[in-house]
């Protein structure tokens, strides 16, 4: 019987139902940034995962270390050296759910490559888009060595495969960043 006492107040509360969803739609969506950072946690845990359950495959989890990468300098350019915390949290889960020895190469590996992309980024004032290249045409090939060096899976197949994908994502993430800058200059 409410509804009938009150039909103009059901009325009104029930065509604003979806105003109201799409502002708790709004206000509960991750931002881009926390998804990039979900993501790279996650990927770094999974992919040491991989290699700890599966290491006859090795080849294909190569494949995806430039995921990893691509992810890796989306986070920075969101959090800066938070990249370190959220690469700390990454090990600390890939230690309790992956062989310690592959936590210990990635983590080895990971210190190496961050110092090499901190250098490039502390000393260079290139546009950001040529740091994250050359912070990479640096970092990728010495952490792909440590890392597969250190797991005892350093062979020409699965260097080739992780040097191949690392770079394709980074080279994919730096045409992206010229594209958007060139739309950016040139309006209309």
């Amino acid at each position: 019987m409410i509804f009938v006492r009150n039909s103009a107040f059901a009325y009104a509360w029930a065509r604003s139902l979806p105003v109201f969803a799409i502002i708790a739609a709004r206000l509960h969506r991750p931002k881009p940034s926390m998804l990039f950072l979900i993501a790279y946690i996650s990927s770094v845990v999974l992919i040491n995962f991989a290699f700890s359950s599966a290491p006859h495959l090795d080849m294909i989890w190569s494949a995806w270390g430039g995921l990893v990468f691509v992810l890796r300098d989306m986070v920075q350019i969101r959090f800066g050296h938070g990249a370190i915390i959220a690469m700390l949290v990454a090990l600390v889960l890939s230690y309790v759910t992956s062989d310690p020895t592959i936590a210990l190469a990635s983590a080895t590996a990971f210190a190496v490559s961050e110092c090499i992309d901190w250098l490039v980024f502390s000393i260079t004032r290139r546009p950001l888009r040529d740091r994250l290249w050359i912070s990479s045409a640096l970092s990728i090939p010495l952490d792909t060595f440590i890392f597969f060096g250190m797991i005892d899976a350093l062979t020409a197949p699965v260097v080739l495969t992780a040097l191949a994908s690392k770079f394709a994502g980074v080279t994919l993430v730096w045409m992206i960043m010229v594209w958007r800058a060139r739309n950016n200059a040139c309006p209309g």
